[in-house]
């Protein structure tokens, strides 16, 4: 197939482009680098780098209207600062415009976004969260990537909306975890929000999406997630172990901010009976596995589209 990839030097974005190059497919990935990697990509024949913003409308159409992709992999994203509202709008609503308008007039098979499970607030009425729960975004992240997800129903295009989970593992430079690494291993003290997350590692967030590519599943919203939730204690753990550091002191743990939820964790049996898709690697398996990728590159700056707590 051929594919394109918004955001595909990301985190995500990256990781589907290997596999889709692996097996033979075409990618052009589009990515104006403010949060992806240039090494995160390597030079394949298969692949094609457009560097730019989808928030630029003659970009987005010239590029789509060229290359003529089968499927759109949506992943594309501001997020790295919480109090850019126009940067959000101009990326996560009106970029997500371009893109699947662009998509729909070449004729696109499907496409796939991914949604932040703050779709649903800070307070969910339930959990875990179900995918009949309303939505009610509340930070400009959160807002911004609702509206993109909404457009893309809007359009009538074919098209699959993951609702995320924490997603983890190699690559991964935004929350807590390469946070967490950064600090210890260079010797910085740590603290841990009173808060729980629900985490997929990326291989099996992966395998999900590329069903999705080929076809499985009707169009809609699904879920991917592990269905269960961990403290961000029990990750900082996890990282203290996977470094055989030993601490001078245990981690102070702070409550959450006034834009942070207690926890995000979400129903994913609907993708699950679909699917038949299960997540296979556990978070005792993926923070060492992530670890090991950090310990052997420089990780840089991290993310993360909450406000700074005060260190």
């Amino acid at each position: 197939m051929r594919v394109l990839i918004t955001g595909g030097a990301g985190f995500i974005g990256s990781h589907l482009a290997d596999r889709l190059l692996d097996r033979g497919d075409e990618v052009l990935v589009i990515d104006n680098f403010a949060t992806g990697r240039r090494e995160n990509l390597s030079p394949h024949p298969g692949l094609e780098l457009v560097e730019g913003t989808i928030a630029d409308e003659i970009l987005v159409h010239s590029t789509v209207e060229r290359f003529k992709p089968e499927v759109v992999v949506h992943a594309a994203a501001a997020y790295k600062d919480p109090n850019d509202w126009p940067e959000d709008v101009r990326t996560n609503a009106l970029g997500t415009a371009h893109v699947v308008r662009a998509a729909k007039n070449v004729g696109v098979k499907r496409l796939v976004y991914f949604q932040t499970a703050l779709c649903y607030g800070l307070y969910p009425k339930a959990q875990p969260i179900t995918l009949d729960h309303p939505l009610y975004p509340e930070s400009s992240y959160a807002i911004s990537k609702t509206a993109g997800e909404q457009y893309i129903q809007h359009s009538g295009i074919d098209y699959i909306s993951f609702r995320l989970a924490n997603a983890y593992g190699p690559r991964n430079v935004s929350g807590p975890l390469p946070t967490f690494y950064d600090r210890l291993s260079s010797g910085k003290r740590c603290f841990v929000m009173d808060t729980r997350r629900d985490f997929i590692f990326i291989d099996d967030l992966v395998k999900l999406v590329l069903m999705a590519l080929d076809g499985q599943g009707e169009s809609g919203v699904y879920h991917a997630s592990s269905g269960s939730d961990y403290s961000i204690k029990e990750l900082f753990d996890l990282t203290v172990s996977a470094l055989g550091v030993t601490l001078a002191e245990p981690v102070e743990e702070r409550p959450r901010g006034e834009d942070d939820a207690f926890t995000i964790l979400i129903d994913p049996s609907k993708t699950i009976a679909i699917y038949g898709w299960t997540p296979q690697v556990s978070l005792s398996e993926g923070v060492p596995r992530t670890v090991e990728w950090y310990g052997q590159r420089v990780i840089g700056q991290t993310y993360t589209h909450l406000k700074q707590v005060e260190e």
